[in-house]
């Protein structure tokens, strides 16, 4: 079949579907869902709109569980609901932060009142919004940055974070108290792993998995910790990594997450993205991996079910995030920094599209709760919003070699540069930390105060502001 006859079946196809919508023939679930996942429309995507009003580079980018408010997060330190169709902003506030805001989210059920920031400064913070303006107050902290929040699906109460201290966090809103559930720590070494990422499991609440600046993906249990406490908490129920990156201490994971169907996908710093099921698990004690023998059994049955991969970006001069797109997670999204966003098909890995998306380098893609939509941040100060209708259409990645994108295959440098001029743009890989195994990892019950008074936190760390 030629390429124009695949063209016009796929039209053709589309077109049937929209018909028996209208007819009453197909259900409204199955019309939204087959819509947002079509892969003409993927292709036809444009940019609709930049939202400007940050005066920093943006780096938190969400949508509500509605679609209809985005809230974004920036190196200015301030938190804005915008309405993506209109381009207005809704409200703007201090997120009451000393350093970049590194993600902003709403929490379930909370008709967007309720928002939880991290950031560059350790802490951990919770946004109400008032008829009175919007209240700020701190949560918790980690001794040196907050990479990521994860908020447990369904519940308006219940969240973790994860920082360069290696620690895991629980919030519960309702008390106000910051848990230590453990300190992620190398196997033989005992170094403490510093931590960019974490996700829940929206199919199974209870496991949540961690990356940071090593080569596995762990996931863990919480049941472990409610019924055994935090003294018995901390071994993860399973590690995810490719085999030939096992031993690599030049890599780390920048950015996970869970699609609807429990697959894990890991993006790695100077490296590219995987995406593992469920059977390609290391188990729980990876640090003796299999020998890469061809005649190992071990070794043909963990590379009969690799993990599928995605290449084309480049991911190593900031910490970059990884995202599905679609209904169902059809579709893997990535920003890069050669300042495109690159969207994968998910089932062959094949790449859609490469638009480009920033001057320098794209850090966060976040993709529409139930339309074909996409927006997406890095170092412009703007957010970007990515529609079929977008009236700047962006080329498709036909008849181009990635080589020319990025001038490099593997582990990429900057497009166009030299190993000397880029030495600064390299992914911060900051010395292990050494933690004493004496040291307290239970309920952090008095939470983190920066304050040097006797304080509780969240009341020395309350501060009410006005709307803008």
């Amino acid at each position: 079949m030629s390429r124009g006859t695949a063209k016009r079946a796929r039209t053709e196809h589309s077109v049937v579907d929209v018909s028996k919508r209208e007819l009453g023939l197909l259900p409204n679930r199955s019309f939204s869902q087959r819509f947002s996942a079509s892969e003409d429309l993927l292709r036809h995507f444009g940019l609709h709109r930049k939202l400007q009003m940050h005066r920093g580079s943006v780096r938190t980018v969400s949508f509500n569980a509605d679609g209809d408010i985005l809230v974004s997060g920036s190196d200015d330190r301030q938190v804005i609901l915008w309405n993506w169709e209109t381009g207005s902003v809704k409200l703007s506030f201090s997120s009451g932060h000393t350093n970049n805001v590194f993600q902003a989210k709403f929490m379930p059920f909370s008709d967007d009142h309720s928002i939880v920031t991290c950031a560059a400064d350790g802490q951990v913070r919770h946004a109400k919004i008032l008829e009175s303006g919007v209240e700020t107050s701190l949560l918790g902290g980690h001794q040196g940055q907050a990479h990521k929040l994860a908020i447990e699906p369904g519940s308006p109460f219940s969240f973790y974070s994860c920082g360069s201290d290696g620690v895991v966090k629980h919030f519960d809103l309702r008390t106000r108290v910051a848990t230590n559930l453990f300190t992620c720590k190398e196997a033989r070494l005992k170094l403490v792993v510093y931590l960019h990422a974490i996700a829940v499991d929206p199919r199974n609440p209870n496991l949540f998995a961690v990356g940071g600046m090593d080569e596995y993906a762990r996931v863990y249990d919480i049941r472990s910790y409610r019924s055994d406490g935090w003294y018995n908490f901390g071994q993860p129920v399973e590690h995810f990594c490719p085999l030939h990156l096992i031993g690599d201490e030049q890599i780390g994971i920048t950015g996970l997450t869970f699609s609807h169907q429990s697959e894990l996908l890991v993006s790695y710093s100077d490296e590219i993205i995987y995406l593992f099921t469920h059977d390609m698990g290391l188990g729980t004690n990876p640090h003796s991996p299999p020998s890469v023998d061809e005649n190992d059994s071990d070794v043909a049955n963990y590379r009969r079910a690799s993990p599928r991969v995605y290449k084309g970006h480049s991911n190593r001069a900031a910490v970059k995030d990884v995202n599905f797109f679609g209904p169902k997670s059809e579709y893997v999204v990535s920003g890069s920094d050669c300042g495109r966003l690159f969207i994968w098909r998910k089932k062959d890995s094949e790449l859609i599209r490469a638009m480009e998306a920033d001057a320098h380098v794209v850090n966060c893609v976040d993709s529409h709760p139930h339309m074909p939509l996409l927006c997406s941040s890095g170092t412009e100060t703007d957010i970007k919003i990515w529609t079929p209708e977008g009236s700047e259409k962006t080329t498709l990645l036909e008849n181009t070699s990635l080589a020319s994108i990025h001038g490099r295959s593997s582990r990429f440098l900057l497009a166009g540069s030299s190993d000397e001029e880029d030495e600064d743009n390299y992914l911060y890989s900051p010395p292990g930390f050494y933690v004493d195994d004496n040291d307290d990892e239970g309920s952090d019950e008095s939470s983190y105060d920066d304050d040097d008074d006797d304080d509780n936190d969240g009341d020395d760390g309350t501060d009410v502001v006005s709307g803008q």
